[in-house]
């Protein structure tokens, strides 16, 4: 089984701006090696989602580690070192990506807990922990299974990775799904996946600025993109409200009769954000109130599920809108378009 491999920049989008001669040659060597790090990082990934998936599977209960988690971060100085040297009082370093850092975790952890009641990541308190000022000017951001990793960029294809409080909301519910789901990255499961990711990341976004559906514009890693990028058209890495949106890094599939097997799970993800995305505007109000609770409900209470089709995913996301709203048709009815509209 393939666990998460969970990164916020896709490898072959890495690999495609190293190719492209029209950037210089130092941004092409750095993209480069950014997917070879990045690469070279997911056995750590692929162990740690095993040994959670193992003592699940073996009944481990569930300690309460803290009434809330402790937030950690600590400075790799580019090398590729983890964890780094412990920062001492990240809520007010003079370092502004490590005082972001914890105050954007922290925040998390919180939206977490308001929102869905939720105490970490494992739901048990656990030490959400961050590494930052990983590897020269590496172009990525990711949770390895246990911990949080971010690039500062290259300044120029892509900025300060902590710059995205989405991104920080994406990859850490990576830890989420691996303490719920343990959805696979492959296939439909990995689809989801990121999915999950990305409805959360956007969730947690527009919670920050209190959007409603309608306002957010629903984009993903708009802030991590470097001028570079931009000068090439890029304003996002994807749009959750278009996910074909050429504007963005890795525009993706809308429907799910068009995606194939072998798809990266970044490109995969595109029909059930879609989907996700639709039934918000449709509902109306704030995503997370209503709908967001619908997703979050499947989520934490179907056990594990490596190997889950999109269709049953979509199939408990309309029954579990009906039973969690029955004097609330409209959110079901809601859920309900948002599937058809990728054709399920």
């Amino acid at each position: 089984m393939l666990y998460c491999r969970c990164q916020i920049i896709p490898n072959d989008v890495l690999e495609k701006l190293s190719l492209d001669k029209k950037l210089s040659a130092e941004l092409r060597k750095t993209a480069a090696q950014s997917a070879r790090i990045s690469t070279s990082l997911r056995n750590l990934r692929d162990s740690a989602g095993s040994m959670t998936a193992m003592s699940q599977a073996m009944g481990a209960q569930v300690l309460e580690l803290a009434a809330t988690p402790a937030v950690t971060v600590y400075d790799c100085k580019h090398t590729q070192t983890v964890p780094g040297s412990p920062v001492a009082k990240p809520g007010s370093s003079a370092d502004a990506t490590a005082k972001r850092t914890f105050t954007e975790t922290t925040a998390v952890a919180k939206f977490y807990k308001a929102v869905f009641g939720r105490n970490s990541i494992d739901d048990a308190g656990m030490t959400m922990m961050s590494s930052i000022h990983f590897g020269n000017k590496y172009n990525n951001a990711m949770w390895n299974g246990s911990q949080m990793i971010y690039g500062d960029g290259d300044g120029s294809l892509f900025v300060d990775f902590t710059l995205g409080n989405d991104v920080i909301g994406h990859e850490l519910t990576h830890g989420v799904t691996q303490h719920t789901l343990q959805l696979a990255y492959s296939g439909d499961a990995g689809g989801l996946n990121e999915s999950m990711s990305d409805c959360f990341g956007s969730m947690f976004r527009q919670w920050e600025a209190g959007q409603t559906a309608a306002a957010a514009d629903w984009l993903i890693g708009a802030d991590i993109m470097g001028p570079a990028a931009k000068a090439k058209g890029y304003k996002c890495l994807r749009n959750m409200a278009n996910p074909a949106d050429k504007a963005a890094l890795a525009p993706q599939p809308t429907q799910y009769s068009q995606l194939t097997p072998g798809m990266d799970p970044h490109y995969t993800s595109g029909p059930p954000n879609l989907a996700f995305c639709t039934a918000c505007k449709t509902l109306g109000g704030k995503s997370y109130d209503r709908i967001g609770q619908v997703w979050y409900r499947v989520l934490t209470t179907s056990g594990q599920q490596p190997n889950m089709k999109m269709p049953v995913f979509a199939a408990r996301t309309r029954q579990t809108a009906q039973a969690l709203y029955p004097a609330q048709p409209a959110v079901a009815a809601a859920v309900d378009k948002g599937w058809k509209a990728v054709g399920l």
